[in-house]
């Protein structure tokens, strides 16, 4: 089947523009064009699976701004995924790399592991080089509230759904989780939020297939007999709907049919809580996975437009990463930095009084980029724009109370 997918290229060149890497430093081999010519190289023997052949795989955000831009419609994230996993198999890291990675993995999965790193952060980041990079990409705040097990719907229920909470969102993002059972129920949605771990797409965007199948296949029990499952973190709602694909199964497919994206889902609710103002303007930032993944670009915008006096504005070069790429701003750190930077400058070009974003990485990502400017915005995902109005919060208190 890979080798029916690389076929698929007419090596074009249309990803090239929208291609972060080829845009930092025109590399034919770090584009999705260049990086398929390698893998049809490795398939017919041509080429081995050597360290610097690996390079241009590992310096791939996995963005998938490949996938909207491909008039052929070739799936670049089947292929990325096999290829990673495959170079996790066969090519023999530095010692110091596999510590970082493997670091990564026995922490960021684990919402408590990754509390009580986040209380250590600060030490690590005086660290040289990798071993330092976890630390400094590391948020500032921690945010592990917890929601109750059933919010009841206002009203009527609509439907029974379940709330992915994930395991970096319920470290340092709890309160967007709480924000979204809120707003879910006061327009008529019963949420349930079951007992649950990560949905594996850390794992598998990095190339660790089997650990991530095995954490997908444990979620799957936890939504059993709801009607739906809500997911906030772009990532992990692009990785979910391809779960009957990576899984390979009848039950895996039928979960996978049940995901929505939490703006997907409130742009075909009609809303039952009223709006109250929020004077604000904010820069919407589009998350990679729900523009280019999930093909749901700008999906909470709908239900924002229903705020009175809400105003949006969009950063320029929407289509390019911020260099978040779950563990790429780590990983590749350097290239991560300088498409942070570019992303806030963009991002403080709107004049916008709050910089918001539907993914956990993106959050973290440009947040430390703009402190790094010295103009560090509130940041909020706009789920908790949705609960502030519904809440009647003020503008005023929101952008004191926001993270930055």
């Amino acid at each position: 089947m890979i080798r029916e997918v690389v076929s698929d290229c007419v090596h074009c060149g249309f990803c090239l523009p929208t291609c972060p890497t080829y845009v930092l430093w025109r590399e034919e081999m770090d584009s999705p064009r260049g990086r398929i010519h390698l893998m049809d190289g490795l398939l017919d023997g041509a080429i081995s699976l050597t360290a610097t052949v690996a390079t241009h795989f590992d310096r791939c955000l996995g963005c998938m701004a490949c996938l909207s831009s491909c008039p052929s419609g070739v799936r670049y994230d089947r292929l990325i995924e096999a290829t990673r996993a495959a170079v996790e198999d066969e090519v023999e890291r530095p010692l110091r790399e596999r510590l970082v990675r493997e670091l990564l993995f026995r922490v960021l999965p684990y919402p408590r592991r990754l509390g009580v790193a986040l209380r250590l952060a600060p030490l690590g980041r005086a660290l040289p080089g990798r071993l330092g990079a976890p630390a400094r990409a590391a948020p500032r705040w921690r945010r592990a509230e917890t929601i109750p097990a059933l919010t009841p719907a206002n009203g009527e229920p609509v439907a029974r759904v379940g709330l992915l909470t994930g395991c970096v969102q319920s470290a340092v993002f709890g309160d967007v989780n709480a924000s979204t059972a809120r707003v879910l129920a006061a327009d008529g949605l019963e949420v349930h939020a079951p007992p649950q771990g990560c949905c594996g797409a850390l794992s598998v965007h990095a190339g660790r297939l089997e650990e991530g199948k095995a954490f997908a296949r444990r979620l799957l029990d936890a939504f059993d007999g709801l009607d739906l499952v809500v997911v906030n973190s772009s990532g992990c709602g692009s990785h979910l709907k391809e779960l009957g694909w990576l899984l390979g199964d009848e039950r895996a497919a039928t979960f996978a049919a049940k995901i929505r994206d939490v703006g997907e889902l409130l742009a075909e609710t009609p809303p039952r809580a009223p709006r109250h103002p929020l004077p604000l303007k904010v820069a919407l930032q589009d998350p990679c996975h729900l523009r280019h993944a999930q093909r749901l670009p700008l999906s909470i915008a709908p239900a924002l437009a229903r705020i009175p006096e809400l105003e949006l504005v969009e950063p320029a070069e929407q289509d390019l990463c911020c260099g978040s790429a779950g563990i790429y701003n780590v990983v590749q750190a350097d290239a991560a930095r300088k498409l942070g930077d570019r992303k806030a400058a963009n991002v403080l070009a709107t004049g916008a009084q709050i910089y918001a974003s539907a993914n956990p990485g993106c959050l973290v990502q440009v947040s430390n980029a703009l402190r790094r400017a010295g103009r560090p915005l509130p940041a909020l995902h706009p789920i908790e724009l949705l609960d502030a109005s519904i809440r009647g919060t003020e503008a005023a208190a929101l952008r004191v109370s926001a993270r930055r």
